[in-house]
C-alpha cells in the first residue's frame, strides 16, 4: 500500500517552520528542500474563491487588523461548534483578500518566519497549482498536492459547497498519482470522489471528540474518532477511503510522566486494514516536543527532534507531516 519506497515528505503548508504558512515561499521553499508533496488548507472566499489559509479565521495569519477598511467585517461566529471571533474568509471578496499580506502563525516560536511579516499576499488553490507545475518542470521530478478541505460542512451551511468548488478547481489538473485529498469530514471525501476527481483520499482523525459532519447530523449520537479505529470501524474505512492521517500522538506512547517511551501499535493495524498510515505533525521546536525530548532553556530551540522523528519513521508510516522537512529527509535519505 505504500506510495514511495520511503516514506512521503509533505511541507505542512509549506516550509511553515522557515517561512510564514501558505505563501508562495513557504511552498517552494519546501520543494526546494527536497519535500514530495506540499499541504494546503483550502477554504472559501464569499465570491467562492477558493484560498489558502489554515482556518477561514484569518486574523493570526494575515495583518487584515490593520486594514481600517475591514474593521466592519470583524464579527463572531460559530464554526463546527467552536465560537470565533475575528475576520473570516468567506466574508471577503477575492479582490478584498488579495489586498491582505500573510503573517508568522506561530511568532513567538518562529521568530525568524516572523521577519518575513507582511511580504507574501495571500494564494489562491489556482496559484498553488501554478506554484507546483513550475516546480515539477524546474527540479524534474512529481511533486504531490495534499489538499486539505476545511470546514466543508459550516461552508455547505452559508451555500458555498466545498466538494463543487474545488472540483470544478481540480477537475483539469488532478491525477491518481498527484492528488490526495484530505479532511477531517469523511463526507465531503466521498463527495468529491463521486464528482470524477482522481487521486487517492484520506481520512484525518482526531485524538478526541467527533467529525463534524457526523455532529451536524447526529448531534450527541454522533460516533466518535476513537469508534473509526476499532477493527469494526477500520474494516469499513478500508472500503472507502485509501488511508488514515492521525495526530502523531496516536502513535506515540507514553508514561505516567508524559515522557515518550515507545510506539503504538496503530500503524501496524491500519496496514492490516489495507489502509495507507499518515501522520501529523513533526515539528522540530521544543514547544512540540514532548518534555523528555526538549533540550535547551527555550520553547523556540530545536529539542532532540531526531529521537521523535525516528521512532515515528520507525512504525512504517508512509508519509509524515512535516513543518522543516528537510530535517525529516535528513534521517530517510
Amino acid at each position: 500500500m505504500s506510495l514511495t519506497a520511503r516514506p512521503l515528505v509533505i511541507g505542512h503548508r509549506g516550509a511553515s517552520g522557515y517561512r510564514p504558512e501558505h505563501t508562495r515561499a513557504a511552498y517552494e521553499l519546501a520543494f526546494a528542500l527536497g519535500a514530495d508533496a506540499v499541504e494546503p488548507d483550502i477554504v472559501s472566499t464569499r465570491d467562492g474563491v477558493l484560498v489558502l489559509r489554515h482556518e477561514n479565521e484569518i486574523s493570526g495569519t494575515t495583518d487584515v487588523a490593520g486594514h481600517p477598511e475591514f474593521a466592519h467585517l470583524r464579527t463572531t461566529k460559530v464554526v463546527d461548534g467552536v465560537t470565533l471571533t475575528g475576520w473570516f474568509t468567506e466574508d471577503f471578496t477575492w479582490a478584498q483578500l488579495a489586498t491582505l499580506r500573510a503573517r508568522e502563525r506561530l511568532p513567538a516560536i518562529r521568530t525568524g518566519g516572523a521577519t518575513f511579516d507582511g511580504r507574501w499576499p495571500i494564494l489562491r488553490l489556482a496559484d498553488l497549482l501554478g506554484i507546483i507545475d513550475e516546480q515539477s518542470e524546474r527540479l524534474g521530478r512529481a511533486l504531490v498536492m495534499v489538499a486539505e478541505i476545511k470546514h466543508a460542512t459550516y461552508f455547505a451551511s452559508i451555500g458555498l459547497p466545498l466538494d463543487e468548488l474545488f472540483a470544478a478547481e481540480i477537475s483539469r489538473w488532478a491525477t491518481r498519482e498527484n492528488l490526495i485529498v484530505e479532511c477531517f469530514e469523511q463526507t465531503v471525501l466521498g463527495q468529491v470522489r463521486e464528482r470524477g476527481i482522481p487521486g487517492r483520499y484520506v481520512y484525518l482523525v482526531e485524538k478526541s471528540g467527533s467529525p463534524a459532519d457526523l455532529v451536524a447530523r447526529f448531534g450527541r449520537k454522533a460516533l466518535p474518532y476513537s469508534a473509526h479505529l476499532t477493527p469494526a470501524g477500520l474494516a469499513r474505512l478500508g472500503g472507502e477511503v485509501d488511508g488514515v492521517s492521525v495526530d502523531k500522538a496516536m502513535l506515540l506512547r507514553t508514561d505516567a510522566t508524559a515522557a515518550v517511551t515507545g510506539t503504538t501499535d496503530l500503524v501496524d493495524r491500519l496496514h492490516a486494514a489495507g489502509l495507507l498510515a499518515f501522520t501529523w505533525t513533526l515539528r522540530a521546536e521544543n514547544r512540540f516536543l514532548a518534555r523528555n525530548l526538549r533540550r535547551g532553556s527555550s520553547l523556540r530551540d530545536f529539542g532532540d527532534w531526531p529521537a521523535e522523528f525516528e521512532l515515528i519513521l520507525g512504525t512504517g508510516v508512509d508519509g509524515v507531516f512535516a513543518d522543516q522537512p528537510d530535517l525529516v529527509l535528513s534521517l530517510v535519505e
